[in-house]
């Protein structure tokens, strides 16, 4: 299971020194730990983590963009290496002519022929890819791809 691995890797990087990777793993520890006590203490399976994980991946990017616009190169480097550290727990992302593949099979599948249709696309679409890639490439490529 995904919380043991993070669990044990919390170990390893105590033992190594790692400090960042051991403050990466602690920030997963804690959003899973968050959503167990959430909503009425419900066990959080693999799927949800790599949820909460691509969230924090996400928001480390996002923090790194801020810093880097900023002028503080230090922080941006910071982020980007804690973001990285939090990727090796997530599934193989596609590349973006994989996603278009999907995207077109999906399109066919579900009949749509223009942008009125992109609901329909966008809503199968980001369960078929959950996890496997990013929401605002698979935006991006609808969109292409209906216009």
């Amino acid at each position: 299971m995904l919380e043991e691995k993070i669990q044990q890797d919390i170990k390893a990087a105590m033992l190594a020194k790692d400090a960042v990777a051991l403050a990466s793993v602690r920030a997963i520890k804690a959003a899973i730990l968050l959503a167990k006590t959430a909503e009425g203490g419900h066990p959080v399976g693999d799927a949800e983590i790599v949820k909460i994980i691509q969230k924090l991946v996400k928001q480390r990017k996002e923090s790194a963009e801020i810093y880097a616009q900023q002028n503080r190169p230090e922080l941006a480097q910071n982020e980007l290496a804690e973001a990285a550290v939090m990727e090796k727990y997530l599934p193989k992302q596609l590349s973006e002519a994989e996603v278009e593949e999907k995207l077109k099979e999906i399109i066919a599948q579900v009949g749509a022929a223009s942008m009125v249709d992109m609901g329909k696309v966008m809503g199968t679409a980001t369960k078929a890819l959950a996890g496997a890639a990013d929401g605002k490439l698979i935006s991006a490529l609808v969109r292409k791809l209906l216009a």
